[in-house]
């Protein structure tokens, strides 16, 4: 695959309660890691549990790996998409979320160059 899911992340209201039940569902190991709690779930793309403490508070969205966000962001407009989130730098890489013409959200992310 030439953009393969890499991250995922769940949105939540209680973000002590829904750490508590997927670790206890899949014996995922979640350490806190600021505002939001890293998933170490062993094998398989990484993942956070996020509760923003504002709506919305129940999705699940994935990231997929690219190698140029903002070129992804502005091929998704020229496609019909929208941008919802554009392009964020954060230490480790930079991502965004896109919405597609039916509008259902995909994240990209493009790691730091090494």
């Amino acid at each position: 695959m030439a953009n393969p899911v890499v991250h995922c992340e769940i949105g939540c209201k209680d973000s002590k309660a829904t750490q508590e039940f997927y670790a206890k569902l899949f014996q995922w190991k979640i350490a806190e890691a600021g505002p939001a709690a890293m998933i170490d779930a062993g094998k398989g793309p990484t993942g956070h549990i996020t509760g923003l403490g504002h709506e919305p508070f129940h999705y699940t969205i994935f990231y997929l790996a690219v190698d140029d966000v903002r070129g992804y962001t502005d091929k998704a407009t020229k496609l019909g998409g929208k941008i919802l989130v554009p392009p964020v730098p954060v230490p480790t890489g930079t991502f965004a979320r896109i919405q597609d013409p039916a509008g259902k959200t995909v994240g990209l992310w493009e790691p730091a160059a090494k």
